[in-house]
């Protein structure tokens, strides 16, 4: 399977995606996109975002083509408009309003073309009492009780990056609703629609399961004392004797066999199935964890269905033989980078392009969606 290539490809080949700069999961949606081959048009602004990486490094742009308008400016708003008559979705992520009042909302987005797919971005969502308000990742993930289940018992909740809340709440609901929604408007006699994609509701959805677990009784509403978030015995990390970490998670009692042989745990073990003697089996666990490096332990649970796995680094894990087997990370422009995801037998995905520079594209894209326009309203006039 190829994770680098050039020129079009992937099944979104052929649909045109408008994407106005911000910060976060909104340019990780259009990334997604622009792996699955969709031609993404980012409109950054002159002078560039007052947040964020520098944008030769900034691998959520990767895929794309870049142009710059400045909204604020006369005529940039016709601009984007003029774009947006030639795409098939739009996404923003500013605070409810602000695209109204650049003149690029979805009222008049809709107006000049009807079957186009609006996709908003936000962290509370296009209405409701916070709707206002400023917010980040923890923000949203706390007040959503997801926050509450992350971490050790008596300790304050792990933060979990910006993983849970922006990009798995955020940026894949966003990118599962514009994709429902350009299906919806390809249907006959479908048209486009505005998809409110809202961080607080995709971080609560995500917890679906743990509410129905709630509601039988078989999930405590406190964290570390339950089968999945760390409370279990059978279903953490433990510390080795270099300071590393193995994960371990033999949650089925074939595999729990398998651990417990190739740990060492002997007959005298707790009973697993006991809660009230787990703080004595997790003890038990970590201090034979304890006698050896993580490499030693890799090896010995290697091959085995014991569910034991290395904990390993950000620069650590393209290097794995099994993500190196499968090309889960692939170095592109100098670039080690996670391989666009997930893979398709016939329209594969692969990445294209470097991270696409403020306004690099903008005479490529004037001459392939057929606006002159864009070689005078997107000179950069900071200077």
């Amino acid at each position: 399977m190829a994770t680098t290539g050039q020129g079009p490809q992937g099944p979104l080949t052929g649909v045109r995606v408008v994407e106005l700069a911000g910060i976060g999961p909104g340019p990780f949606a259009a990334m997604l996109l622009a792996d699955l081959g969709a031609d993404v048009v980012r409109v950054d602004r002159p002078g560039g975002s007052v947040i964020g990486i520098e944008p030769a490094f900034d691998l959520t742009n990767r895929n794309k083509r870049s142009v710059l308008v400045d909204l604020k400016a006369e005529g940039g708003a016709d601009t984007v408009l003029d774009l947006v008559e030639r795409a098939d979705v739009l996404i923003e992520g500013y605070r409810p309003g602000v695209a109204e009042r650049l003149g690029v909302g979805p009222e008049v987005c809709l107006k000049r073309n009807p079957q186009l797919v609006y996709g908003r971005m936000t962290g509370w969502g296009q209405d409701g009492p916070l709707a206002d308000r400023a917010g980040h990742d923890i923000s949203y993930i706390a007040l959503t009780g997801t926050l509450s289940m992350i971490g050790r018992s008596g300790e304050p909740p792990t933060v979990p990056a910006n993983l849970v809340g922006d990009f798995a709440g955020g940026s894949l609901y966003l990118v599962v609703g514009v994709l429902a929604a350009l299906q919806h408007a390809r249907t006959p006699g479908g048209t486009g629609q505005v998809v409110d994609a809202a961080i607080v509701d995709g971080a609560s959805h995500l917890a679906t399961i743990i509410h129905g677990m709630l509601a039988a009784g078989s999930w405590q509403d406190r964290r570390g004392a339950n089968l999945l978030d760390g409370g279990c015995p059978f279903y953490g990390s433990y510390a080795t004797s270099d300071g590393e970490y193995m994960a371990v998670g033999p949650l089925e009692p074939r595999f729990y066999e398998e651990f417990a042989h190739h740990l060492g745990l002997g007959e005298e073990a707790p009973d697993r199935n006991d809660p009230g003697r787990w703080e004595e089996l997790r003890a038990l666990v970590a201090d034979r964890f304890s006698t050896r490096t993580r490499a030693e332990w890799t090896e010995v649970f290697e091959g085995t269905d014991a569910c034991v796995a290395p904990v390993l680094s950000l620069r650590e894990a393209p290097h794995h033989p099994h993500l190196a087997a499968r090309s889960t990370y692939v170095e592109h422009g100098g670039l080690t980078q996670p391989a666009p995801a997930p893979r398709f037998s016939v329209t594969p995905v692969s990445v294209r392009s470097a991270p696409a520079l403020p306004g690099a594209d903008t005479e490529a894209v004037a001459a392939d969606w057929g606006l002159p326009g864009l070689l005078t309203t997107g000179k950069d006039t900071t200077g």
